[in-house]
Formats: C-alpha cells, sequence, structure tokens
C-alpha cells in the first residue's frame, strides 16, 4: 500500500513504521492517524516480520495532535459525537494488544499524542536529547488517548499528576529514572541500539513473546492471586508449543534453539 502521511520499511525481521510529517514534528492529524492504523496492521499481519519499531522522520518522534483539529472536535458542541469521532481514529491500545514486540525508537521530543503513542508501545529507547510531556492542559484540555493512565501505571500517581495537571515536559534522564524510558541513548547510537534490540527479541519465541505481554498486560490489572493463577495459565499453554519443547531440547543439547512460532 502506498500511504501519506507515514513510511513502511522492512530490514529483515524488524519492520519500521515512520510517522512522515516532519515539517510540523510529525503532528498527529486524521491522515497520519489513518496511515498508522492500517500500516501497523500491514506490518502486524506481515509473518516475516517479528518485531516492530514505531519512530519520527525529522527532528521529532511526534509533537502532540493538530491544534485545529482539536478546536473541530470542540465545535461539535455533543460529547457522544466528540468521542464518535475519536472512536473513528488511533486507539493506541493496537500495540499492546499486538503479538509481536512493539519499540518506540523516539529521536526527539514526544508531547501530547506522541508521549501517549510511546507508553503504549512494549519498550522506549529515546535520544538523549528527548523530551517528554503531556501539555494538554495548556489549552484547557486533558489528555485522550491514554495519556493519564499509562503514565500513571508507569510512574506513579505524584509525577503523573505534575505533568498532566502542569504540562511542562521532562527530559529523557528523568523520564528514565521515573520508569518511563528502557534506554537513553547518544543520538548517533539510537539506530544501533534500537537495531541489536530488536534482533534479541526476534531470536525469541513469537509464542513466548505474545504471552509474555498478555501476562503482564493483562495479569497487572487483576488482583495480585488472580494475576498469578493467569500467569499459571498461560504458562501451562506455552509450555505445549513446539517452540518450548525445541528450547528446552536445544538447551539439553548446548545448541541455539530453532524457534518457528508454533
Amino acid at each position: 500500500m502506498s500511504y501519506e502521511a507515514i513510511i513502511l520499511e522492512r530490514s529483515g525481521v524488524v519492520g519500521k513504521l515512520i510517522f512522515n510529517r516532519p515539517d510540523v514534528l510529525n503532528a498527529y492529524n486524521e491522515a497520519l492517524s489513518r496511515d498508522i492504523i492500517s500500516g501497523f496492521k500491514e506490518l502486524a499481519a506481515d509473518e516475516s516480520v517479528k518485531v516492530i519499531v514505531l519512530t519520527g522522520a525529522g527532528r521529532a518522534f511526534m509533537a502532540g495532535a493538530d491544534i485545529n483539529m482539536v478546536n473541530g472536535w470542540s465545535a461539535l458542541k455533543d460529547p457522544k459525537r466528540i468521542r464518535t469521532s475519536l472512536e473513528n481514529m488511533l486507539d493506541p491500545i493496537i500495540f499492546e494488544d499486538c503479538p509481536k514486540p512493539v519499540i518506540a525508537a523516539i529521536n526527539g521530543l514526544a508531547f501530547g499524542m506522541g508521549c501517549e503513542i510511546s507508553m503504549a508501545c512494549d519498550f522506549r529507547i529515546a535520544v538523549e536529547n528527548a523530551k517528554f510531556g503531556q501539555p494538554e492542559i495548556k489549552i484547557g484540555v486533558i489528555p485522550g488517548a491514554g495519556g493519564t493512565q499509562r503514565l500513571t501505571r508507569l510512574i506513579g500517581m505524584a509525577k503523573s499528576l505534575e505533568m498532566v495537571m502542569v504540562g511542562e515536559p521532562i527530559d529523557a534522564q528523568e523520564a528514565l529514572r521515573l520508569g518511563l524510558l528502557n534506554k537513553v541513548v547518544p543520538k548517533d547510537k539510537l539506530w544501533e541500539t534500537v537495531d541489536a534490540f530488536a534482533a534479541s527479541l526476534a531470536s525469541m519465541g513469537a509464542v513466548a513473546l505474545d504471552m509474555c505481554k498478555k501476562s503482564v498486560h493483562t495479569g497487572c490489572e487483576m488482583p495480585l492471586r488472580q494475576g498469578l493463577d493467569y500467569e499459571r495459565e498461560c504458562f501451562c499453554n506455552v509450555l505445549l508449543t513446539e517452540d518450548a519443547q525445541e528450547g528446552t531440547k536445544a538447551f539439553i543439547e548446548k545448541r541455539k534453539p530453532n524457534f518457528v512460532g508454533k
């Protein structure tokens, strides 16, 4: 498929989705939303792609939503009509629901929707000069794509409230300290680091990776004992896969496993 606002690239088992509106710092609008949904579904359905990476063209990951679009939603004057418009656009939960690992390669600022998209990814690797923020309060609104919920789960209530109620950004080192990021790297090391990390993930069994995601995302919403039971159920299901049998056999035989995703 051809896309207006994104670029899709494939390199071996890694698929890359690039937000491609660099002149406006990849600001989120309807065209970008539509293309992200279609492009991500394309990569998720491609059996040759084992890991998906999201990033931005130019000097930003994504600088939040197009304010003209947000103003247009306000003009609808009806919460139900606004919600209908929002439900036709990207819900970052698609990144969590994807059975494949999803990495956010954050090449610059990630504000508003950009921060929300990054938080829905499984891993976040950022350059040293990246910045993160939920500045919606400064135009009289609040985050609407998971900003209050995922941020709180990742960094805790006190700092989350500060970020969404004051709206000031944090830098990459602070984001790493708070637990928002997995790694911070020099700008010229971003793709070397992301590629190595993606290759490491791609070498694992696809079924086990999927079950890891399900166990974490689903289990963490449950009371502890229920979550432990869910984890045990996932473990038993994984143990019956061809990959589990191959992995244990390879360990005994002191060789690398040949996982087939079954």
